[in-house]
Order: C-alpha cells, then structure tokens, then sequence
C-alpha cells in the first residue's frame, strides 16, 4: 500500500490578493497626488475667485468650483495632504504609546499589567468618537485638536493588541534562553518580544488608517477639527452640505475622496491580514 505524503506548504511569504494589491496602489496614487499637490493642482494658489463662485465640473475646473470661487479639485488634493498627516501623525503616536506600554505589561505580567490594562479599559469603555468629540470641545478647534484628541482614544487599542501578543511571545524557548544568560529586560524586550509582536500591530495599523481619516473628517464636519484657511475633507463636507441639491459637486467629491481613501486601507488591512496570517490554509 503506498503512502500518500502530506502537501508541502510554502515557505516563500504569500502575495496578498488582488483586492489587496488593488488597495495598495490605490493609496499609493492618493498619496502621491496629494503630495505632489503644488505641481499637479490646477490652481495652485488656492485664491478665491467671488465671480467664479458655484462653476460645475467643466475642462477649467473638473471638479468645479464652490461657494467663493476656489477650485474643488485643487482644494481635495490640499484636503488630502491635511488628512493624510493627520492619520500619519495619530497612528504613530497612538502605536508608540500603547505598543510600548503593551511590551511592559506583557511581559512583566503581575500587578504591573493589571493597573495599565484597568486603564486601558477605563478608555475602552467610551466610543472612539463620543470621546474624540468631548476632548476636541474641550480642547477648542484646530489640527493639533484633532491629532491629540484622536490620539488619545485610539492609543488602549494598541496597549491591549501588544499586550496580549507580547504575553505569548514571552514564554517562549528563546525568551527563556536570553533570561538565563542574564540579559536585561529591556534588551529582551526591544530583541526578542517586539520583533516578534510587531506583525499584528503593523496589520492593525493598516487596518486603522481609514477609521482616523473618518473621525478626523467627523471633528472637522462637527466644527470642533480643521477650521479655514486650511483645507480638510471633512471641513469640505460641511461647508458644502447645503449645497449638494442644487450644486452637488461642492459635497461630492470630498466626500468620495474619503470613501475611497478610507476602502483602500481596509482593502490593503484585510489583505495583509490574510496574507501574514500563519493559521491561514494555504491552497
């Protein structure tokens, strides 16, 4: 009788799918024209124009242009650059400060990770935009509002995520063999526990991009984020609500420019997801 072998499983890293591909350059393209705004932007000046107020989407202006003359699509790709730091800047403070705090707690375990996982809790306990809004009323409008009062709501995620990873990691051979030899906990933690934790935080990452960019533009649409002269998204959503029956495109393409920006990261979050994942059967 012969033997049948078992299917050997592949060792290269896998592609991610094409919804994650097509994510990816989808974000790539938003970035880089939003970046490149001063050089590809039609109206780079951004000046109002009163006499050019309200003009629909035509070869001059191909998004049109709104309530005082200022071209839309100039003013999306100056949103965009708004938007984009703005989560750039949240998740890398919220990642900084609840990985590394999740590291600690993880792998001293004991008291020390009770009192930092009540306190995540304590923030937990309070939806991400509920708290988001009191914190920006409290703080009063403008960027720096937006990134801090985000940022402190999104940061427990991050704390939990690499706690409970980082726990796993630490009874792990190699841990054990570095504690032996007398290597200190710091060393241990920065060589051996968040290297190998790093994985499902990056992928949370991705994953989060899109849920900033939509409460940063909620502050902005609520007046307690972004205010003129700069532009937002969600600043552009508000300013042309009562527009969109008679001029729809004043709302329109901001509003698109979030639903597209905040699907691709979740596209390219899911497919990372899928791809690093190493319960996932490989076919």
């Amino acid at each position: 009788m012969s033997v049948q072998t078992a299917p050997l499983r592949r060792t290269l890293p896998r592609v991610p799918d094409r919804f994650a591909a097509f994510g990816a350059v989808l974000i790539v393209l938003i970035t880089l024209a939003c970046l490149l705004a001063p050089w590809i932007a039609p109206y780079p000046d951004n000046e109002p124009r009163p006499l050019e107020g309200l003009l629909p989407p035509s070869s001059a202006h191909w998004f049109g242009t709104d309530m005082v003359g200022r071209d839309v699509f100039t003013q999306v790709l100056y949103g965009g650059r708004t938007s984009l730091a703005i989560a750039v800047v949240v998740l890398a403070a919220s990642a900084l400060a609840g990985v590394t705090l999740g590291m600690i707690a993880g792998y001293r375990g004991g008291w020390l990770r009770d009192v930092i996982m009540r306190v995540t809790d304590v923030f937990l306990a309070f939806p991400a935009l509920l708290l988001a809004v009191s914190l920006a009323a409290v703080l009063g409008a403008g960027v720096t509002t937006v990134i801090v009062a985000i940022a402190v709501t999104w940061w427990p995620w991050y704390a939990r995520l690499a706690a409970s990873v980082a726990a796993s990691v630490s009874t792990r051979p190699y841990v054990d063999a570095a504690r032996c030899l007398g290597v200190s906990t710091p060393k241990i933690i920065l060589r051996h526990v968040l290297p190998n934790s790093l994985t499902p935080v990056l992928v949370q990452v991705s994953m989060d991009a899109g849920g900033v960019i939509l409460i940063a533009a909620a502050l902005s649409y609520l007046g307690l984020g972004v205010l003129e002269p700069t532009a937002e998204w969600g600043l552009m959503v508000e300013q042309g609500q009562t527009l969109f029956t008679t001029n729809w495109w004043v709302v329109t393409f901001p509003g698109l420019a979030i639903m597209v920006t905040a699907f691709a990261f979740n596209m390219l979050g899911e497919g990372l997801r899928n791809a690093l994942d190493p319960r996932r059967t490989v076919r």
